[in-house]
């Protein structure tokens, strides 16, 4: 086969989200209830009763409209159920991945989950057209509407809307049931369970745009963009319709930059049809991840003069090359990848992350230096992009998996259509590590099926794909644009010079496993020290996969394995670990010390860290091998004011001293371009007092905004205690609710969620969080912490609109 040569530097518009032209939120007031997979009876008569044998047909069933609901448990969407569920020891492999949650064919009475909403819905002039959203539900969901089947989607990731039109009643209750079996698992990590995503109640009007066929893309000259916009215009009417279509820009200040006429449509009935138009803007402003500038886009669709549908979408305009020889180009400016792998579990909420969390995360990861995001390995959640659009932070795109049966094209498909016009999202991916036929025939025609229908959707961009292999080319290797190397740093060199034109990237690196806060190796507890020396066999420690993506151009970068740590795939202990070492901070979002390494090579500030702690009283005078992290030129290291040494710092690597303990105060003071940076540790007292600190102090009053509450063990001297363990209990006043808790500890089995007068969770090396979502009353909220023995901390919060 040929070598590869890529380029691609199309200019990009994006769009955040085609928006219905009325949308309703229905995550609130539902009623649950768990099933079970191997009882009919008790399982609701699911499969007993004949519920698909006539159409509407869903009597003695929890689908039947009559069915009595009142004691189930009432609760708000997103919802994962499996958090509240139990950690229970198997030597399964399944129920290890996953956390140690009864979750699976193991476990049919607790696999089930059963949802119900009532709802009513006021008829809207012209919008005579409905629409069910649901963005993410996990896994294998049946949905009816008034007893009428509407549809199952098996992906866990990928949502679905379902016209239901025909099934709907207005100015009366609408019963809205959804079944969903999580007995079979997508992924070999914590996937949780249950409606993790939003649902919406779409209106419109027959003649419609609708979500994901509306696409954007464009040249540039200079500071001349020209911008292609196509529609694609949907007929649902019983007859003929004419309309014209029509598109306005706007800056993000609001002002009117550019319009097209008004294009003249025909469409009969059921027939879509797609419009290319086009608006040239001078001195446009790009899209950056310094500078994430968005513009929005008017589209409006007429009948008869009049407006009948019109959506705003937010948008971006950006260019991004990929070179063989050169590596990636974001804007015509060569960018280094530093990204980071991660699932979408985060402390105390399993899977289902209210919106702000997404937001919170990706600062998180911007803070640290990361300027990408890998979505390993599903289809983010919508809110995640429109985090990366806003925040500046570039996203891979990736497809669960390497399949191209009716099913996975259909899913990357959605994927793509939903995806394709957000500016975070560079690159997409057809799949991860399909060992079973990624270097044979299977893999590579299946590679090209997908690879045709992503040009298909989306010309603009390019694919890669995460393969676990050394300088090996047969297969998907053969015809993927850019190729993806999860590890095998070693091999990407030989690669290289063998097939020079063909773009590189580290899809997963590293995967240091680490425990914020621990020290020495505790096979018991489950826990391995918190510095760069362990890795598994088929990985590397973060200073032998970045020193040489760093210095080789031809490396476009990588994404490390992981930012955060997450639930399940316990490595490389088993129980009583229960999630993942390989974050970069853990489950919390609590930096580990290897964050400090990378902050110090993928930012400009001023870094210089010191490890580990300096509470050892029971190692006086004994070794301890001390590690400092920095970008300074050097360092000299003092402790209690004597010199231990000066040492120059190797680039992208760090420094050790060996110093007998005592206790008091170590301090590295290193020198940056003639300027002092200077950190310390210290000897602390006891547990005194516990501090809580918020990540903002004002909430709106509208029940779903976020609060994530950081509390730290500190002694009479304000110092955080590194070894402290105390039993937080938290009580919160006001019109608001805690939604988790969580201390990033791996092996910890206490609960997520406690009952409401009852919050709380011990700290883990000084640490532990805990989330607060508003209500809708605008006013103070005081959330106090208390510990057995210590003085207790109160904030207050504000909630307004």
């Amino acid at each position: 086969m040929k070598k590869i040569a890529l380029l691609f530097t199309t200019i990009f518009l994006v769009c955040l989200s085609a928006k219905a032209q009325f949308k309703t939120n229905l995550d609130t007031d539902w009623r649950f209830h768990l099933g079970h997979a191997a009882n009919p009876e008790k399982d609701f008569n699911y499969s007993i009763a004949t519920i698909f044998s006539k159409s509407g047909g869903a009597t003695k069933t929890a689908i039947d409209p009559k069915f009595v609901d009142t004691t189930w448990t009432k609760l708000n969407i997103p919802h994962d159920w499996a958090v509240d569920l139990p950690f229970v020891y198997s030597p399964n492999f399944d129920v290890e991945s996953h956390g140690y949650k009864p979750i699976g064919g193991l476990y049919p009475e607790t696999s089930i989950g059963w949802y119900r909403k009532h709802f009513t819905v006021t008829p809207k002039p012209g919008l005579d057209r409905y629409e069910l959203q649901f963005d993410g539900i996990f896994r294998n969901a049946s949905i009816w509407l008034n007893g009428f089947y509407v549809g199952t989607n098996q992906s866990g990731y990928v949502g679905v809307s379902y016209d239901v039109t025909d099934y709907i009643l207005t100015d009366k209750e609408n019963i809205l049931v959804v079944r969903v079996d999580a007995t079979q698992y997508e992924g070999w990590f914590y996937e949780g369970a249950g409606i993790y995503r939003h649902v919406w109640l779409n209106q419109f009007n027959n003649l419609h745009v609708a979500d994901g066929d509306f696409f954007v893309h464009s040249t540039q000259n200079g500071k001349k963009a020209t911008v292609t916009l196509e529609t694609t215009v949907t007929n649902k009417n019983f007859y003929p319709t004419n309309c014209t279509v029509s598109t306005y820009i706007k800056s993000r200040e609001g002002k009117i930059i550019g319009t097209t006429s008004e294009q003249k449509l025909s469409l009969t009935t059921n027939q879509q049809s797609t419009i290319k138009q086009k608006i040239t803007l001078s001195n446009a402003t790009l899209w950056d991840i310094d500078n994430p500038y968005l513009y929005r886009a008017v589209t409006v669709v007429k009948q008869n003069g009049k407006i009948v549908d019109q959506q705003e979408t937010k948008f971006g305009l950006r260019t991004v090359a990929f070179n063989g020889q050169k590596g990636f180009f974001l804007n015509g400016k060569p960018l280094k990848i530093k990204g980071t792998n991660n699932h979408q579990d985060h402390a105390g909420v399993g899977s289902a992350l209210p919106d702000d969390l997404q937001y919170f995360r990706i600062k998180l990861l911007k803070e640290l230096g990361s300027n990408a995001y890998r979505a390993s390995h599903h289809a983010p959640t919508r809110e995640l992009l429109e985090a990366c659009d806003s925040l500046g932070m570039l996203v891979l795109d990736e497809q669960r998996l390497l399949n191209s049966s009716p099913e996975y094209l259909d899913q990357f498909t959605r994927l793509i259509k939903r995806d394709r016009n957000h500016p975070s999202v560079f690159l997409w991916s057809i799949g991860n590590e399909e060992g079973w036929i990624q270097k044979n025939d299977f893999g590579k025609k299946i590679a090209l099926t997908l690879l045709a229908k992503q040009r298909e959707l989306d010309p603009s961009r390019t694919s890669t794909y995460a393969a676990d292999m050394g300088n090996e080319f047969p297969g998907v290797n053969e015809v993927i644009p850019v190729r993806g190397f999860n590890y095998r740093q070693f091999a990407v060199a030989d690669y290289h010079k063998d097939h020079p034109n063909q773009p590189l990237l580290g899809t997963e690196m590293g995967s240091t496993v680490t425990t914020r806060g621990i020290y020495e190796k505790d096979p018991i507890r489950a826990y391995v020290p918190d510095q760069d020396i362990t890795a598994p066999w088929w990985a590397s420690k973060a200073e032998e996969w970045w020193s040489l993506a760093a210095v080789n151009d031809y490396w476009m970068g990588g994404f490390v394995w992981t930012g955060l740590d997450y639930r399940g795939e316990p490595t490389p202990y088993k129980w009583p670990n229960i999630n993942s070492h390989f974050g970069i901070m853990d489950v919390c979002g609590f930096p580990k010390n290897i964050y400090y390494y990378y902050k110090s090579w993928w930012t400009n500030e001023d870094i210089i860290h010191i490890s580990p702690h300096w509470n050892w009283a029971d190692k006086v005078g004994q070794p301890i091998e001390v590690w400092v992290n920095t970008n300074a030129d050097d360092v000299e290291l003092f402790l209690n004011g004597k010199s231990l040494g000066k040492k120059v710092m190797p680039r992208n690597s760090h420094l050790k001293w060996s110093v007998p303990y005592e206790p008091g105060k170590l301090e590295a003071v290193g020198i940056k371009k003639g300027k002092k940076i200077i950190t310390s540790v210290e000897t602390t007292g006891a547990p005194y007092r516990v501090i809580a600190t918020p990540n903002r102090t004002t909430l709106k009053a509208n029940g779903t905004d976020v609060v994530i509450v950081n509390l730290s063990i500190v002694d009479e001297k304000g110092r955080e205690v590194p070894v402290a363990d105390n039993r937080i209990q938290f009580q919160l006043m006001g019109d608001a609710k805690i939604i988790g808790v969580g201390n990033g500890d791996p092996s910890s089995h206490e609960p997520d969620h406690c009952p409401e007068s009852a919050w709380q969770r011990s700290a883990f090396n000084g640490k532990c969080q805990v989330i607060l979502q508003a209500g809708k009353t605008k006013g103070t909220l005081t959330l106090k912490a208390t510990a057995n023995g210590l003085a207790s901390e109160t904030i207050t919060l504000t909630q307004s609109n």
